[in-house]
């Protein structure tokens, strides 16, 4: 008999209708979680669904835009009200604010921050009740705040890097309660990477040279299954760790 170690779980993932987030959401699901996929454009959470569902899984969409906090509170009570808690939430949505300090608006900046840190700080407390007891918090950071040349990654950088430190507060508040925060630091194939990619292609060949692995990770089979390790038992001692998942390029000490 195959046992399912996300079997009995209810998870959360934002920006679960693409890329990362949907990795993420595919892998929990395939290991027995109910997913609820919220995403601010509803029919790509529902395709996301129909993906799980046709493989068996079970999943509910959630329209949700993460930097409201009246839509992340009705995206938790709908969760909770239809698959009756939550266990395990990933922080994964986030606007990019990117360019040097003298070019990038208030607008993109202040856009990072909401569906960023704001977010993030909003949905674990609005969490943090279901989640007490045997909870997992997956929050996002990225190795552009880990950048030897912040050029053009400063506000970016820096809204991840409020991330981190959330996640390390939760961490030592939290641990008392049983839950578990920890924050990764993904290189994946997104849709957000892909635009990058085009964008800015010498950039980003120079940058790619330098992953030792000399891949960029699979989103799903990557990122995702990791995080469904993360938040099973054999990782229960886990708690308050950034962890980059990026083929061994950034260099975290």
């Amino acid at each position: 008999m195959v046992t399912k170690r996300m079997s009995g779980k209810v998870a959360l993932v934002t920006g679960a209708g693409q890329g990362v987030g949907q990795g993420i959401a595919l892998a929990l699901a395939a290991e027995g979680a109910r997913v609820a996929v919220a995403g601010r454009t509803i029919a790509k959470v529902e395709a996301t669904c129909r993906d799980i569902e046709a493989r068996g899984g079970s999943a509910l969409a959630v329209e949700c835009d993460v930097k409201r906090r009246d839509s992340l509170e009705s995206c938790v009570r709908m969760v909770v009200e239809w698959l009756g808690g939550v266990n395990i939430l990933v922080n994964n949505a986030q606007e990019v604010p990117m360019g040097r300090l003298d070019q990038i608006d208030e607008n993109s900046f202040e856009a990072g921050w909401h569906s960023g840190p704001l977010a993030t700080f909003r949905l674990m407390k609005l969490c943090y009740p279901y989640l007490k007891g045997d909870g997992s918090i997956i929050n996002m950071a990225s190795a552009a705040g880990k950048r030897w040349d912040a050029t053009g990654y400063g506000c970016y950088g820096a809204v991840k890097e409020a991330i981190r430190q959330l996640t390390r507060a939760a961490a030592c508040e939290w641990g008392k309660d049983n839950i578990r925060t920890n924050v990764l630091l993904p290189l994946a194939e997104s849709a957000g990477l892909k635009g990058w990619t085009k964008a800015r292609p010498d950039e980003a060949a120079a940058y790619f040279s330098t992953i030792p692995m000399r891949r960029v990770g699979d989103c799903e089979h990557d990122i995702g299954r990791f995080v469904v390790a993360l938040c099973s038992e054999e990782c229960r001692y886990v708690n308050g760790q950034s962890i980059g998942l990026d083929g061994g390029q950034a260099y975290l000490g």
